[in-house]
């Protein structure tokens, strides 16, 4: 839509109401902040609820892989063979023995429930990015070195160099019973994932260590697998899952994961729809002020048509001035959310100090910071809804200018 430069002059000049006129430019402006604060408030929300799923998948993916073929019984026997043909297997990239155990670690008196991991030294490696104190260097074979998690540190009481003592209730038979076994690890290093549950409960150390803990010889009991495409994980294990019926499950991360993203779908689509509201109530603001402007502008209205002025012409001039008022809003709308985003952590540490809450409990919302991650075409579906409405709303008042009779606003006058 084109406007000439008579449209557009008169155009500017509704935006801008002149004295007498402060309550519909009082109402424009609320439209103005309503549009923006609703368009904010979408892209501050989304990028938050995409930022949430694409960090608890990365962490989660990262450290478990895509999908986990565990034995049936906890025992993998022939597991070279089952790891050599997973490998073979097209659309796997990586594939890893791998133990994992819910044992007992005790440190001073204190007593924690843990997740041993047996892991090899290449998966090992692949943390250091995350090691906050020590060197996962130390983690060798047979030095009775471990890796634990930041909160598990804090809720035993150890550090670096510190010994703690973890316990297998299997143990070894005796004349007088099981005896749990207990071995002591030196804290080599001291990581945090991210994923409060991770943090809190895992203790990494060589498979070979973990074996000798578990007591289990030479078996592993889970093999870890990452695919080209994590979306068709279900398809490109089926031939596995064939192969391995009635010996090993294979679990994918959809399946393991399924309550916790399911939710976070649920939940986008519910928060999308509940703010998109804000823009609609911001869209009638506009409606209304545009009504108001019309009444006030009636007498102008006709005597533009008795010079000249086209029902086209007032129609672009109303739906101009009521559209721009929904753009400009769109547009502080758009920087208000990014700005908001780049702060975020910011205004979430400053609300806590106001208020004396965490607001960011890592125990409840397993990350340990408020993420973000902003999705272009969800960005330009919410710029593409808010213009649209916009432009919607303009459409009857500017009907309504358009159709005003000259002679019956005149006639008295």
């Amino acid at each position: 839509m084109i406007l000439s430069p008579f449209e557009w002059t008169i155009a500017k000049r509704y935006m801008l109401p002149g004295r007498g006129e402060a309550f519909i430019a009082l109402v424009a402006g609320i439209s103005l902040v309503a549009v923006s604060l609703g368009v904010a408030a979408l892209v501050i929300v989304m990028s938050v609820m995409n930022g949430f799923r694409a960090e608890l998948f990365d962490k989660i993916v990262g450290l478990n892989g895509h999908a986990i073929i565990q034995a049936y019984g906890g025992r993998l026997d022939n597991w070279q063979q089952v790891l050599a043909e997973v490998k073979a297997t097209p659309g796997v990239t990586r594939a890893s023995p791998l133990i994992e155990q819910p044992l007992l670690a005790t440190f001073n008196g204190r007593v924690e429930g843990i997740l041993a991991r047996g892991n090899t030294a290449e998966d090992i490696a692949r943390i250091k990015p995350q090691v906050k104190d020590g060197d996962l260097a130390a983690l060798r074979p047979g030095a009775s070195v471990v890796a634990i998690g930041a909160r598990l540190a804090e809720n035993l009481g150890a550090r670096v160099g510190d010994t703690i003592t973890i316990i297998n209730p299997q143990g070894r038979p005796t004349p007088f019973g099981t005896v749990p076994r207990q071995v002591g690890y030196t804290v080599g290093a001291i990581f945090e994932i991210g994923v409060y549950d991770y943090d809190n409960s895992f203790v990494v150390m060589p498979i070979a260590d973990a074996q000798t803990l578990l007591l289990t010889g030479d078996q592993i009991g889970m093999i870890e697998v990452k695919t080209t495409d994590p979306d068709k994980v279900g398809e490109i294990l089926a031939p596995l899952t064939r192969k391995l019926a009635g010996q090993a499950v294979i679990t994918d991360w959809k399946t393991i994961n399924a309550a916790l993203f399911e939710a976070l779908s649920v939940e986008r689509v519910a928060m999308f729809t509940v703010l998109s509201i804000i823009v609609l109530v911001a869209v009638f603001n506009i409606l209304s002020s545009l009504i108001m402007l019309v009444r006030a502008k009636t007498r102008d209205i006709a005597i533009l048509r008795t010079m000249g002025a086209t029902r086209k012409s007032l129609l672009r001039i109303f739906v101009t001035a009521g559209f721009l008022i929904g753009a400009l809003g769109t547009g502080m709308g758009l920087l208000l959310g990014f700005v908001f985003l780049f702060f975020r952590q910011n205004v979430v540490n400053a609300v806590q100090y106001v208020t004396g809450q965490n607001l960011w409990d890592p125990s409840i919302r397993f990350l340990s910071e408020l993420p973000s991650r902003s999705d272009p075409l969800e960005i330009i579906a919410i710029t593409v809804m808010s213009l649209v409405l916009s432009f919607v709303a303009t459409l009857y008042p500017a009907w309504k200018a358009a159709s005003t009779d000259p002679v019956q606003v005149l006639r008295y006058e």
